[in-house]
Order: C-alpha cells, then sequence, then structure tokens
C-alpha cells in the first residue's frame, strides 16, 4: 500500500470511527473491549472475504492479513464459532467500583443488597469501597461521574446509593443502537462495494453537500428534508412493498433491499478528511 493510500485510508477511519467511538463512550464502553471487538472482525473478516477457491481464509493467511498472532486467531476463531462475545466486561475505573458494591458482601444488607454509603469514613463507606475497586481516577472525580450518569444518587441524609451495575455514561435506546450499527453497516457496506474493482455491480451512493449555507437556513433545510425525504422513502417503500416475495412461491429467492437517506449536518470531525 502507496503512503498516500495508507494516508487517506488511515484519515478515512479516524473519520468513520469518530461517530462510533461518541456512542462507544456514551455506554459506557472502553477501548479495550472496542479493540477486543475490533480483532474479532478484523479475524472474521479476513476469514470470511480473503479464502481462496471460495474456502475461509486458512490461520496462517489470516496472520499475515491482520498482523494478529497464528494463536489469537485460532482463540478469535474458536470464540466466533461459539457465538461468544470477545469483549471483556467491567474494564472501567466506574465499572470495576460498582461491581464490587455490588459483589463484596461487606458493602451489602441482609438482602444481599448495595448498602447505602456515606462519602467518609470506616469500611463500609464510599472511600473504603474506592480504595478498594477505584483504579486510578481521582475518588471525587469518579464520584461526580456516577452521580452526574446517574449510576448512583444521594440519598435524604446525604449517603452514596448505587443505581447501576454497570456503568453507562448516557441512556440510550437499545433499539436505536440497532438501527445506529445496521445503517451505518449498509452505508459502509455500500460505499466498500464500490471500491472494489472486481467487476461486481455498483450500488446507488450519492450525496449533496455545501459547506459555506448561512445558518440562518438551517431550520429550513431540515424542514425541507423532512417533507421530500419522507416522500421519497415512502415512494420506495411501496416499490418494495409491491414486489415482496409471496409465500406460495417455493421457487423465490429472497434478497434484502432497500435505500437509506441521511442528513449532513456541521464540520467533519478535526484530523480527517476535508
Amino acid at each position: 500500500m502507496s503512503s498516500d493510500i495508507k494516508t487517506t485510508l488511515h484519515n478515512a477511519c479516524r473519520a468513520l470511527l469518530h461517530p462510533i467511538a461518541l456512542v462507544a463512550l456514551r455506554c459506557g464502553m472502553t477501548f479495550k473491549e472496542f479493540s477486543e471487538l475490533a480483532k474479532s472482525v478484523f479475524v472474521a473478516v479476513a476469514t470470511d472475504e480473503f479464502g481462496l477457491r471460495g474456502r475461509p481464509t486458512n490461520v496462517s493467511r489470516v496472520s499475515i492479513l491482520t498482523g494478529i498472532s497464528r494463536k489469537e486467531v485460532k482463540r478469535q476463531r474458536e470464540l466466533l464459532e461459539e457465538g461468544a462475545s470477545p469483549a471483556s466486561s467491567k474494564t472501567t475505573d466506574a465499572t470495576r467500583l460498582l461491581s464490587g458494591w455490588y459483589q463484596d458482601k461487606a458493602y451489602l444488607d441482609d438482602d444481599g443488597q448495595p448498602l447505602a454509603l456515606p462519602i467518609d469514613g470506616p469500611r463500609p463507606s464510599f472511600k473504603s469501597l474506592f480504595e478498594t475497586y477505584g483504579g486510578d481516577t481521582p475518588p471525587q472525580t469518579l464520584l461526580r461521574e456516577l452521580l452526574s450518569a446517574g449510576s448512583a444518587e444521594k440519598d435524604a441524609d446525604d449517603r452514596i446509593v448505587a443505581r447501576r451495575r454497570y456503568h453507562m455514561p448516557a441512556d440510550l435506546d437499545s433499539g436505536m443502537l440497532r438501527f445506529f450499527g445496521t445503517n451505518l453497516f449498509d452505508h459502509a457496506a455500500t460505499l466498500a462495494n464500490n471500491l472494489a474493482d472486481d467487476g461486481r455491480p455498483k450500488r446507488l451512493e450519492g450525496f449533496a453537500v455545501e459547506p459555506e449555507v448561512d445558518a440562518a437556513h438551517l431550520a429550513e433545510f431540515r424542514d425541507f428534508l423532512d417533507r421530500r425525504g419522507q416522500a421519497f422513502l415512502e415512494e420506495v417503500d411501496d416499490w418494495l412493498n409491491s414486489h415482496r416475495i409471496n409465500p406460495n412461491d417455493a421457487n423465490a429467492s429472497p434478497v434484502r433491499l432497500g435505500l437509506g437517506v441521511y442528513a449532513i449536518e456541521g464540520p467533519l470531525p478535526k484530523g480527517t478528511l476535508s
């Protein structure tokens, strides 16, 4: 790979990863967890997409393609076959502390629930809990993060009460997260398809963007997209429904088809593509 292509690819990946990192951090995913997921995906893609004569790629070639050791490739493939998640949990300071709070008998009541803890004082207190499970984050910083995210709260006696076992900096809807993943995949898969120079049919993909629009027209633009974009999507949906497979047709071959439309608003992240 030439240095120009590699630089451009790095910048493209940096732009692509920006919204992914934003959502991951909002959900409490750490870089360690993301790194394990990325490793698993690299192994899966190299295995499925780079084999010869239609066969899965062997371990040695996957190792060469990905830069991951043969031993680790084997481990990742075993995890993929088992359907197991390669990402470890409980990796952040906040989640580690919450986990200790929910599991350490010294911090549980008679019903096995986390005790409400005074901020200071001897064990059990938030101070002693932090000293055991808090990690490198300063205690007041960690406490503020737990309180602001709703993972913990103060009661009427100014004690700290645990509200979640796993720290999530922002509440997000699981359905919307699935849409985030599938929609980003569909768009990126179309772009990857169109980049390939292997004779496969190109897919429709285009955009209209102007970097120097007066911000006073922002509301008008959003309204324009809502009206025209929705009308077009309804037209596409009608076409798809009219071509749905007849359930009684045993010879029909199903294929997933559709169209995604998205708005562009705001600058690209710094240090990526312009």
